[in-house]
């Protein structure tokens, strides 16, 4: 079978950060890696969670929402995909940190948690969401456009 885009990255070589993994016409998919890959401790699955539930909610509110497609969970713990369509790099980026911002500094109830909302409402870890977006917002808040290569960071 033909390997997915995906697996020919090195991930020894990857760090915390954000990333182009692909780019398909106007649509772009970012991995936003959270942790170092092959490096527990690993993002906690009720933590990833809840991050999913803030992230996705204040990019489908931001401005930019109309060019939000998707944003959910790596199977492997150590990060998410989040990807738009027809958005400037520059943007987007800035996007991604107000956004990881916002979830940090998030307070009160998380959004969609309930029984009709969600199909695992009572899976979520809000003090390891945060602690994880607080870490991840540090490591990236100075990346720029020119480091979102996978080959800058080689």
């Amino acid at each position: 079978m033909k390997k997915i885009s995906s697996f020919t990255v090195d991930h020894d070589k990857l760090n915390e950060g954000v990333y182009i993994s692909r780019i398909d016409g106007d649509i772009t998919t970012f991995d936003l890696r959270f942790i170092k890959p092959n490096t527990p401790p690993f993002l906690e699955p009720y933590a990833m969670h809840t991050i999913e539930h803030l992230f996705a909610t204040y990019a489908r509110n931001s401005q930019y929402s109309d060019n939000v497609i998707y944003f959910g969970p790596m199977g492997c713990m150590t990060g998410f995909y989040f990807l738009t369509r027809d958005l400037e790099l520059s943007t987007a980026l800035s996007l991604i940190k107000d956004i990881v911002k916002k979830c940090r500094d998030h307070e009160g109830e998380i959004p969609g948690n309930s029984r009709i909302e969600c199909g695992n409402y009572l899976a979520h870890n809000v003090e390891k969401a945060h602690e994880a977006l607080c870490k991840y917002y540090d490591d990236i808040k100075d990346f720029t456009v020119e480091m979102l290569s996978y080959d800058y960071h080689e």
